[in-house]
């Protein structure tokens, strides 16, 4: 069985990696202080345990700790178990899920690992709001894309919103960071995918008919200005998603959740 170790005072040194979650300037999982990844809830605390992320701490009232006995089982991990009152001060906020975990980053997987046997990847540019970010890890496990790329300007996937809001998927599906943007497209090219940016442009290609490649890296861009001409002009086809008259674009991870259903829809 786990550790469990009780917490009474909100100041306790142990659960200084969960400690001012809300604070700008003080976050444990901001990459340039401890870098910590906090996964929140029981669904995604489980999915951490699952994952190349090992915790090596949990926080959490003790209705939680009974919830994820079992998946401790066996695990050198203390248990933190608080009042919501003192993990409430503790985080800086009132934790509805009720449990926290808290891993160290991992190295990175190489790209050309991830890229050996990927059929599928989304490519992002700009993308900076983690719940977008959170939402396509989460279409990508659950519609069968294979990885996600970052190129430009993209926020950290890692940030406890995004980890929260694809539900533990982002802890899941592979990753890694393009070195040189848009010029490491050509390594994706080179590797036989068809490269495809998702534009609302009326005159760009339906998404049913671009999507013929065997491979294929799905270009997503920020909301509001989409996909830099820069980006664009990279890529082998521009593809869009028809929508009815009067609206010019849908969300950003709605658009991937559609590309990703596509690719399944005609493998």
């Amino acid at each position: 069985m786990a550790d469990v170790i009780d917490i009474e005072d909100p100041a306790d040194p142990r659960v200084a990696a969960f400690r001012d979650l809300k604070s700008a300037d003080r976050r444990p999982d901001l990459p340039g202080r401890q870098g910590y990844v906090i996964a929140e809830g029981v669904v995604v605390v489980q999915r951490m345990l699952g994952s190349r992320f090992a915790p090596f701490g949990l926080l959490g009232v003790g209705r939680r700790y009974e919830e994820l006995a079992g998946d401790l089982d066996g695990r050198d991990v203390p248990y933190y178990r608080a009042s919501a009152e003192v993990m409430a001060e503790i985080v800086g906020f009132h934790l509805n899920r009720g449990v926290l975990a808290a891993a160290r980053r991992p190295a990175e997987p190489e790209l050309a690992e991830i890229l050996a046997s990927a059929r599928t990847v989304a490519v992002l540019e700009g993308v900076n709001d983690h719940e977008n970010i959170g939402s396509i890890f989460r279409n990508a496990a659950g519609l069968g894309a294979d990885a996600v790329l970052f190129g430009d300007r993209c926020a950290d996937p890692l940030y406890r919103r995004a980890v929260r809001v694809s539900m533990g998927h982002v802890l899941r599906v592979p990753f890694a960071r393009l070195p040189t943007w848009p010029d490491s497209l050509e390594l994706l090219r080179d590797k036989g995918f068809q490269i495809v940016a998702l534009t609302p442009e009326p005159s760009a290609t339906t998404l049913a008919r671009a999507l013929t490649g065997d491979r294929v890296a799905l270009l997503l861009g920020a909301e509001g200005p989409g996909l830099t001409e820069t980006a664009m002009a990279a890529t082998d086809i521009r593809a869009r998603i028809p929508m009815t008259p009067g609206t010019d674009s849908l969300n950003v991870a709605t658009a991937a959740a559609m590309a990703f259903y596509e690719r399944v829809r005609n493998s």
